[in-house]
């Protein structure tokens, strides 16, 4: 066991620990980096990238299935399901290597195995419960991440009941699926399931699905995935699972208080996550951890002087853009750059790539007004624009909120083809504090998806020119 000595050490190798390891070398700092599994953590291995190359494989699927709308005839298309996941496990693999050779090439030292504090500026590493290395710095990042959450009597066991990591890697296809929750996850992995054939039924103990989404957005997603054949219960929960046959038989109470049976070969667990706060050796330290997160302040700074939490384990929003940038906010904290400020939770944008893909940024309707503002509402449908409907694609909306009395654009809220790509526009004219002025006068290419932005923007000054 060696002892090493650093100016940052970075426990943690996901999108937020890696990003704060190398902009801390960026910046002349000695840094280590612990990780005891996979570098680029769960969304690189089990979360953001080999989800989209799952769900790239099932939107292909559902596109092969239109063929004759764009003048095309096949017969006998099939896929194999096991060519599906290892075509994502490749790319998953393809860059959690390019994640090595970024932590090499900026000279961060990378230790394998489980970091855990160890007193001040202090933290013992350990593989296999035997010793690694105690290494020392002044300043040292939690970046841990965070895991499935699990409902009690729902347990996942690996084989009939999934959590996200399972659900990642069938080895047939089911035939049909239960989706316990309707978050991001939930509805990534009905899309996915479904658009391969399986029968796909999601329960969602809120009332509306994508429950943190603006509200009509919610019923547009509600209505589509109706239409494509999901089944959907909201205001309802899984009471209990029984084993029957090579499948669960699931009984969901229901909000009028009456029971209904579903049968399912496999049930995914959607739920949530909790932050990985445990065995982190923060017993003797003021930090403090509330229900499964660490609490920091705005500038991800703990209780603790010299220790950072970032990313999910430091709590919402959790999404892998936000702890990068926490990650860098932090490392440029330490060593001390000038005009390091926090980021604004409203300005980051959140992606669903279900099919309908749902993106958003900002306040939503009803959050405007619980703030007592008084709005003005843009929306500009899919079925208006030339592109989507040359794409085949005019199922969809674009809405933007404005504050009435100055112009800020407050959020905006996509659904429907590519809306993951449009969403950075807005978010990039939150950042710039921008108008409904500066958006009405900007000039958008024709033919493109990006012009219903455009015209979201006029519609909520009654100057809309294509509906």
């Amino acid at each position: 066991m060696s002892e090493t000595a650093f100016d940052v050490i970075v426990i943690g190798g996901g999108p937020g620990g890696y990003p704060a390891a190398i902009r801390a070398s960026q910046l002349g700092q000695r840094v280590a980096l612990v990780e005891q599994e996979h570098l680029g953590g769960i969304c690189l291995n089990w979360g953001c990238i080999p989800t989209k190359a799952l769900l790239r494989s099932s939107e292909i699927h559902h596109l092969l299935g239109r063929l004759d709308e764009f003048g095309f005839h096949a017969e006998k298309l099939s896929f194999d399901v096991q060519k599906v996941v290892q075509r994502s496990r490749k790319v998953a693999k393809r860059l959690t290597t390019g994640v090595k050779s970024l932590l090499k090439k900026n000279k961060v030292t990378v230790f394998d195995g489980r970091g855990r504090l160890a007193g001040a500026g202090r933290v013992r590493v350990e593989k296999d419960g035997a010793a690694v290395a105690e290494l020392t710095a002044p300043a040292v990042v939690l970046a841990t991440g965070a895991r499935a959450r699990v409902l009690p009597g729902l347990e996942p066991d690996g084989e009939r009941v999934w959590t996200y990591k399972e659900a990642m890697l069938p080895d047939t296809m089911p035939g049909s699926v239960l989706v316990v929750g309707s978050g991001a996850i939930g509805m990534e992995f009905a899309s996915f399931y479904h658009d391969l054939g399986a029968e796909v039924t999601v329960v969602e103990a809120l009332p509306r699905i994508l429950p943190v989404e603006d509200e009509e957005i919610s019923q547009a997603a509600h209505k589509q995935f109706k239409r494509q054949g999901l089944k959907l219960y909201t205001s309802a929960t899984v009471s209990g699972v029984e084993r029957s046959g090579q499948g669960l038989v699931a009984t969901v109470a229901l909000e009028d208080g009456s029971t209904q049976t579903v049968e399912a070969e496999r049930v995914i667990l959607a739920v949530g996550i909790v932050g990985n706060v445990e065995d982190l050796g923060l017993e003797d330290t003021r930090v403090q951890v509330e229900r499964d997160h660490v609490v920091v302040d705005e500038m991800c700074r703990t209780g603790e002087p010299g220790i950072y939490a970032i990313g999910d384990v430091a709590g919402p929003p959790w999404l892998a853009h936000k702890a990068t940038h926490e990650g860098v906010l932090v490392a440029e904290q330490i060593a001390g750059v000038e005009g390091a400020h926090p980021i604004d939770p409203l300005r980051i944008p959140a992606c669903t790539y279900c099919r309908p893909q749902i993106a958003s940024v900002g306040l939503t309707e009803a959050a405007a007004g619980e703030r007592g503002l008084k709005v003005r509402v843009g929306r500009f449908p899919y079925v208006g624009n030339g592109k989507a409907i040359a794409l085949g694609e005019s199922d969809g909306l674009v809405k933007t909120v404005f504050d009435e009395e100055t112009g800020e654009l407050l959020g905006a809220h996509l659904i429907g083809a590519e809306v993951t790509e449009l969403i950075q526009g807005f978010a990039i004219a939150m950042g710039l504090e921008t108008t409904e002025a500066e958006l009405m006068q900007t000039v958008f290419p024709h033919p493109t998806l990006s012009e219903m932005m455009h015209e979201s923007v006029l519609e909520a000054y009654d100057r809309a020119i294509h509906i």
